[in-house]
Parts: structure tokens; C-alpha cells; sequence
């Protein structure tokens, strides 16, 4: 199979922009195997850029791998964009993915605003390493995990990373229902497609622009219990 077009620059994966490059350029002089680059990739778009449901802007400028990491928050889609970037930069081929999940530990004011606990189009990444195609997510934050009480995801570039099934205290995190596959490439309308049938009432000329501050509803809603 021609995996060249998993390690092409797109207007999405922005991997030549300066922060972008200067992000990759410190994990690679980390040195080691491409393994233990990716891994380390992971690791800096999980906790250096900072999970936010809220920081959604629907206009393609926002879904960049550089938008992201400049403005050091964003959500599962968009941290997805980054870590497939860096990892094209660095040589590894890597296609972004996107399923439909249920959130059982989301804030009450999120499900709310959602009005179901189901999340389409929720981004994960798969890579090629070592002949194997891997899939991980680094959406959720160290710091964001340990305020809902669950271990932050791990990935060692060989088993799947797609979220933590239940919390440190045995209750249920995300679970996944239904896959819309990979893609090489972000494609802002066929996600609007899905959020318009999923969510009708978030695009409704009135409807306000959700704002909130979600590590903030993560702790008061673990101390209300």
C-alpha cells in the first residue's frame, strides 16, 4: 500500500509552520527509535495543549495543527490534527480517524448544552509503526484527568490508546458506538454534516456560543457527589 499520502503537508496538518516544526524539531532531538518519538509526540499534544470543549470555532483557520498548539487548547478533533502533523514531520505515516462516543463523565452543564451524552466525531489519529497500524487519542490532558478522577491514557506505539473505559473509581468513561472510519485529511463540512443531524438545536440562528470553563465543572461536579 502507498502510505505517501499519510506523510504529505495539508492546509489542516500544517507541520512546515514554525511552532508546528519547532514542536517537532524538540521531540526529535530527543532521539531514539521513531517508536519513542511518537510516543513522546503523544505525550507533549496530550498535556501541553489543553483539553477545552468549548474552544470551538467552526471556520477552517481553527482546525490547524498551528492554531492548536499557539493557542495551547483545544478538543479531541484538533489535538488530533496536531498529533497527526507532528507525526508526518517526523516521518511517520498517520491519518486521522473519527468515531461517534459516549461520554459518561462529562459535566452536567456540557450534556446540557449537548442535550445527549453521545459525541460525534469525536478525533483519534492512527500511525504506521513498524508495519502495524496503531490507533491513540490524546485528547484528555494529565491535569483534566485527575480532576475527574481517572488515570491520564497512555500509549507505548504498540497497543491502541482510544480512552479509558472506567475511572479509578470503576465507573464507566467513554465507550465507543460507532467508527466513520480514517481520512487523510480534515474535512470541516462532513463534520458539520454530522453535528447538524446530531445537534440541531447548536445551529439554530439564536442559539448561543457555548462558553464555560470545563476543568472548573469537572471538579465541582466530582465534589457534588
Amino acid at each position: 500500500m502507498d502510505h505517501e499520502r499519510y506523510l504529505k503537508e495539508t492546509s489542516s496538518l500544517d507541520f512546515r509552520h514554525p511552532a508546528v516544526a519547532a514542536l517537532v524539531n524538540e521531540v526529535r532531538q530527543g532521539g531514539g527509535t521513531l517508536k519513542e518519538q511518537a510516543v513522546r509526540m503523544f505525550l507533549r499534544v496530550r498535556d501541553d495543549v489543553r483539553y477545552d470543549p468549548y474552544a470551538i470555532l467552526l471556520v477552517k483557520e481553527a482546525f490547524t495543527a498551528s492554531a492548536t498548539l499557539e493557542g495551547k487548547k483545544g478538543y479531541c478533533v484538533t489535538k488530533a490534527i496536531l498529533f497527526a502533523a507532528g507525526l508526518r514531520a517526523l516521518g511517520i505515516p498517520a491519518r486521522l480517524g473519527f468515531a461517534d462516543v459516549v461520554n459518561h463523565l462529562a459535566t452536567k452543564r456540557l450534556l446540557e448544552i449537548m442535550r445527549t451524552d453521545v459525541f460525534s466525531y469525536h478525533g483519534y489519529v492512527e500511525l504506521l509503526l513498524d508495519g502495524t497500524w496503531v490507533k491513540a487519542t490524546p485528547a484528555f490532558n494529565a491535569s483534566l484527568c485527575e480532576k475527574f478522577g481517572a488515570a491520564p491514557l497512555e500509549f507505548d506505539g504498540v497497543h491502541d490508546a482510544m480512552l479509558q473505559p472506567v475511572n479509578r473509581e470503576g465507573k464507566q468513561f467513554m465507550e465507543y458506538v460507532r467508527d466513520h472510519g480514517t481520512f487523510e485529511d480534515f474535512d470541516l463540512d462532513a463534520m458539520l454534516r454530522a453535528w447538524k443531524s446530531e445537534y440541531p438545536h447548536l445551529f439554530l440562528e439564536a442559539a448561543p456560543t457555548p462558553e464555560g470553563d470545563f476543568e472548573a465543572e469537572a471538579v465541582a461536579g466530582r465534589q457534588s457527589r
